[in-house]
């Protein structure tokens, strides 16, 4: 196995609520490989961002193997990033402070440091702003900036450290619509630059899609893995790719064995024969 790749192996996970046992997770198996883009979707409470937050080492799992570069995940670490819907961002610092302030903290905790580190975490940040278009924001407030400019911030902080793996909690999910597209594009630019390997959950499937080289759809109650799809767009990817035959039809594919698997379908075909039978 790749020295970098993430190995899930019958993972699940559950929680004590209320004098009872609530099984968020059950027999997940996944390998990632390095430098994918591996969207995750399915109906709330499926256990997306439960997965990826034991992934981040935020959570721990309760049985089976979560393993990075064939070691167990015991905690958060440098070599994975998280990105949150909500951005985060220190209200008092900069947009430049914000992005270098991990960087800062190291500098600080560790005993020895040179100018030369100092000087590779300014060049760092500064190649980060121009990636991001935020060079012209260097010296502004979170609260002068858009929600978008905001989440560019938060991502580039997140790049800071060069992450093996950035992983996206619906990082999207709070911005317009036409936002979320130049976002899109920025991550898929971000991703081929940066070689990260990206783990991003999101409720939209069109999103997934655009966004991915494979779809892993999870099912809730327990959450578990229904179905994996893979892509077939090319790794150079725009906005028109959406309207394309091939793509309409894995959304549609997806959106159905979602409410399948959620139970939505069978609610909807009950409402309609409600619906016949009253007359309407």
């Amino acid at each position: 196995m790749d020295q970098s790749c993430i190995s899930i192996r019958n993972v699940g996970k559950q929680f004590a609520a209320r004098n009872q046992t609530i099984e968020a997770l059950r027999d997940v198996n996944l390998e990632v490989e390095p430098n994918e883009f591996i969207t995750f979707v399915g109906a709330s409470g499926c256990g997306k961002s439960t997965l990826l937050r034991i992934m981040a080492g935020l959570e721990t799992h309760s049985s089976g193997d979560i393993l990075l570069r064939g070691e167990p995940i015991d905690g958060p670490g440098v070599d994975r990033a998280m990105v949150f819907q909500h951005y985060s961002l220190y209200p008092w610092l900069t947009v430049t402070e914000n992005i270098k302030f991990c960087r800062q903290l190291k500098v600080i905790s560790d005993s020895v440091h040179s100018q030369s580190d100092v000087e590779a975490a300014s060049g760092r940040a500064d190649a980060l702003l121009n990636l991001m278009g935020l060079k012209n924001f260097a010296g502004a407030y979170p609260s002068q900036l858009s929600g978008g400019m905001q989440q560019r911030v938060a991502i580039a902080r997140a790049l800071m450290p060069r992450p093996d793996f950035l992983l996206m909690d619906e990082p999207f999910g709070a911005l317009d619509a036409q936002t979320r597209e130049v976002m899109h594009d920025l991550i898929l630019h971000v991703h081929r630059l940066e070689k990260s390997t990206i783990l991003f959950v999101t409720h939209d499937v069109e999103e997934a899609i655009y966004l991915g080289t494979r779809i892993v759809l999870m099912a809730p109650r327990p959450g578990r893995i229904d179905s994996i799809y893979e892509v077939p767009l090319p790794k150079v990817r725009h906005q028109d790719m959406k309207l394309e035959p091939e793509f309409i039809a894995l959304k549609r594919e997806i959106l159905t064995r979602i409410r399948e698997t959620s139970g939505v379908q069978t609610d909807l075909d009950q409402l309609a024969r409600l619906s016949e039978g009253a007359g309407l």
